[in-house]
């Protein structure tokens, strides 16, 4: 039953995208597992491939690129999406960061080959495939006019606007690095907003 309920919102995702069809519905639920992953857990590596597309039904994931000295954030993924290390997704090469767990999570993950059976094997296949894939390109071009456009302060901002309760959870320096700045500069930012 705790099933149904959380793939409810999966459900809702694709209705508020496309007019799917219960069958075709049924039919990719029926390919998704359901994964946890602790706080901390690298959910992918760099230098692997990635095998899954996956819908947060819990917590936040961060994308980093590993240095020596510290780990550059570039994005996170919430609540209520569908996530991926889309570039490695799409080529079957390895991917060049990794995929990190920042609180508990609970993840529904298709594979590669099955995603590509909704594909093949539903009229709607291509079509969620397609939104999913625009979802995800508008996500990132948002976050590159950001980088060029806003101000360290303005995406803090924007962050804290588009999710109040959950960046909450997200330490000072995934944070700071996220919107291109020191640790101190976003505690400097933070003061002057309240």
């Amino acid at each position: 039953m705790d099933d149904v309920v959380h793939m409810a919102a999966i459900q809702q995702y694709f209705r508020e995208l496309t007019d799917i069809s219960d069958q075709d519905l049924l039919l990719f639920c029926s390919k998704l597992q359901r994964a946890e992953f602790p706080r901390k857990s690298v959910i992918l590596e760099s230098g692997k491939t990635e095998n899954y597309l996956s819908f947060i039904e819990k917590g936040i994931l961060r994308f980093n690129i590993p240095k020596p000295d510290y780990d550059l954030t570039f994005a996170f993924a919430f609540e209520n999406a569908f996530v991926s290390a889309y570039d490695s997704f799409l080529t079957r090469k390895s991917c060049l960061y990794n995929v990190e767990a920042i609180s508990d999570c609970v993840l529904w993950q298709i594979s590669y080959t099955d995603l590509n059976g909704i594909y093949e094997n539903t009229r709607i296949g291509d079509r969620i495939g397609r939104k999913v894939a625009e979802n995800i390109y508008l996500k990132k071009m948002k976050r590159e006019i950001s980088l060029l456009e806003d101000t360290a302060k303005q995406r803090y901002l924007d962050l804290i606007r588009e999710q109040p309760e959950l960046i909450r959870n997200i330490p000072l320096k995934y944070l700071a690095s996220y919107i291109g700045v020191r640790p101190q500069s976003l505690s400097r930012i933070r003061k002057q907003i309240c």
